[in-house]
Order: structure tokens, then sequence, then C-alpha cells
């Protein structure tokens, strides 16, 4: 039977994965930290001379950095929550020190406090 850490810890790691192969969409690792990305400009064949191209690409530039700075948040978060795991100290509550609930666990395996102190 599988025990409960080995359970979320397996949810981690096939979020951490997804949330890679998104971000490897959108961004690049930065080679002076690896956990870093760094959004990549869409690949848009824009005429200079157009100004509404131009913003197109701008706005397309904008909306990737805000998806990738989104997953690359999350990806921090099950990263930490990995960390737990690996400490011994998964699932508890990081304001209060209580056990979070299983319930809350499941719906977000990284959820870092308690409900109350969500």
């Amino acid at each position: 039977m599988i025990s409960k850490i080995d359970y979320f810890k397996t949810k981690l790691l096939e979020e951490k994965e997804k949330l890679e192969q998104d971000l490897k969409t959108m961004a690049k690792r930065n080679p002076e930290n690896p956990d870093d990305w760094e959004p990549a400009p869409p690949a848009m064949n824009v005429m200079v001379s157009d100004a509404n191209e131009l913003a197109d690409t701008f706005e397309e530039l904008e909306n990737v950095i805000g998806v990738s700075d989104q997953l690359e948040e999350r990806l921090r978060a099950v990263n930490q929550a990995l960390e737990k795991i690996e400490k011994g100290d998964y699932g508890q509550c990081r304001q209060c020190g209580k056990e979070i609930d299983e319930k809350r666990l499941e719906a977000n395996p990284a959820a870092a406090a308690c409900i109350k102190h969500t």
C-alpha cells in the first residue's frame, strides 16, 4: 500500500513535469540560474514598418510573460512542497505548524498553509 506522503510526492512530481513541459513551450531556462525561466518572444514574422503588427507582437509577448510567470510561480510552490517532503515536514502549515487537511492537499498538493492561514 502506498503511503500518503508517497501519494502526494507522485502527484507533485507529475505536476512538476507538466509545468516544465508547459514552460518549455514559451520560455527557456536561464543558464545562470536553472530555477529561473526567461520568456521567449513569440515567433512572428513582423514587418517593423507595420505598427499594428509590431503592437500585436508586443501584446503576444506580454501574454507569454504573464502565463510563464504564473507557471514559474506554481513550479516554485511544487518544488518547495517536494523539498518539505524530503525534510519530513510536508503537510504542515507554515503559519501555525498544524497539519494541513488532506482534502486541501488533494486539491492542491503544493499547499503551504491550512485554510485558516491561506
